[in-house]
């Protein structure tokens, strides 16, 4: 079974909920999950006033995934020292600004290097605030509170990433960008006002942080997350495209459908905190489970509007319920390196995001339709399973239980 988590990382036992300073958490997720898909949905209008095609427009996304690799293992390293709300109010100001310098970058070039900085915050962000979150949660409600955090990033699939795009394709692409910055800088805001000092986390340094990958079962438990959580942004990457011409959905309805990914996305993330506080191990079992069933039987509910409305629902759902325990799990296998482990979650998601669109576009061109991403989606739910009944395996032979 995981550690459990050092006494020395959580503050003193609370009986209450700190809301004010969850919703601060949530809202700085809300504009880092709107601003890392939006840039999805403008590519058109990005690669149209920028004069480059779209596949090239295309790169400013992987920017930002790369920024998320890059900045989530080296800025917990480096910042190992910093007090904990003041990393936080660094990194949201470092978010916004990024965001800020993409609303007037005047080249693609300058623009993809804007989005590269604006995704290095994102994976230490929610490393960090999911530790502040559990450090002011009601004692067995640590996975609840890492939920909250996430909530945010789940709700912004919903509100955020629509409206966004909605803006961005009515009045210009840059507007879209400075709604992320407003809530990049009003996140800084709440989280100086509503935050607390949090004392409870203990501060490290480089060298223990870095020391989290050196534990086999923080290295199994983050391959599980690359692989597993693949199989969502296998579907979702390519759901527009299965929605219209496989399951004969009119293109003007498709929003409708992504809200209700998004509004599964939000369920699954609530149902997944609550069954991690459960029983952490056992949650990314059922989650990871109800992956492999839910994918395999889109590729059937995919020709019927009604049934790949609902598919899309429990995919989203699926998925989303999987974040709160890999993260909860990352921060007990990691002992005194909580910050980095939890940060690296959201690189190897941003690894699942890649590795799942990429595969499911190559079984597009090899002409296997577009309900068969659906289908790799599945087995790499199956192998995410398959690596974390080993991971799990070799966690209790090397406790003796």
């Amino acid at each position: 079974m995981p550690a459990p988590v050092p006494s020395s990382a959580v503050a003193e036992p609370r009986t209450t909920w700190h809301v004010p300073a969850m919703l601060a958490l949530a809202l700085g997720g809300f504009g880092i999950g709107t601003t890392e898909f939006v840039t999805m949905g403008l590519l058109p209008n990005i690669a149209s006033a920028m004069k480059v095609s779209e596949p090239t427009a295309g790169h400013a996304v992987s920017a930002y995934a790369l920024g998320v690799v890059v900045g989530a293992p080296v800025i917990s390293a480096l910042c190992a020292r910093m007090p904990r709300k003041r990393l936080l109010l660094v990194l949201m100001a470092a978010f916004a600004l990024g965001n800020a310098a993409s609303v007037v970058a005047p080249t693609f070039a300058t623009l993809t290097l804007a989005r590269f900085v604006s995704g290095l915050p994102h994976g230490a962000y929610f490393g960090v605030a999911s530790l502040a979150a559990a450090s002011l949660a009601p004692v067995g409600q640590r996975a609840k509170a890492v939920a909250a955090v996430m909530l945010g990033l789940s709700a912004a699939n919903v509100v955020g990433v629509p409206a966004a795009t909605w803006l961005g394709q009515n009045l210009g692409w840059r507007d879209a960008f400075i709604v992320v910055a407003v809530i990049g800088f009003a996140t800084v805001a709440a989280i100086y006002r509503f935050v607390p000092e949090l004392h409870g986390i203990k501060l490290t340094d480089p060298r223990t942080e870095l020391s989290a990958l050196r534990r086999p079962q923080v290295v199994l438990t983050l391959l599980v997350g690359a692989v597993g959580f693949g199989g969502m942004f296998a579907v979702y990457t390519y759901i527009t495209t299965t929605l219209t011409d496989v399951a004969g959905l009119p293109v003007g309805l498709v929003p409708i459908v992504l809200m209700l990914f998004g509004l599964g996305m939000v369920a699954g993330n609530i149902a997944g905190g609550v069954l991690a506080d459960r029983g952490v191990d056992r949650a990314i079992f059922v989650s990871m489970l109800s992956m492999v069933v839910i994918l395999a039987c889109f590729v059937a509910a995919a020709h019927n509007p009604y049934t790949a409305a609902l598919g899309a629902f429990l995919v989203g759902a699926s998925g989303a319920s999987l974040a709160p325990a890999l993260q909860t799990r990352l921060m007990d296998v990691a002992h005194d390196a909580q910050t980095l482990a939890a940060a690296l979650n959201h690189a190897a998601l941003n690894i699942a995001n890649a590795g799942g669109a990429f595969l499911g576009g190559l079984v597009i061109a090899r002409g296997m339709g577009f309900t068969a991403p659906a289908a790799v989606g599945a087995g790499l739910a199956v192998i995410g399973t398959v690596l974390f009944t080993l991971t799990v395996f070799f966690s209790r032979t090397r406790n003796g239980t």
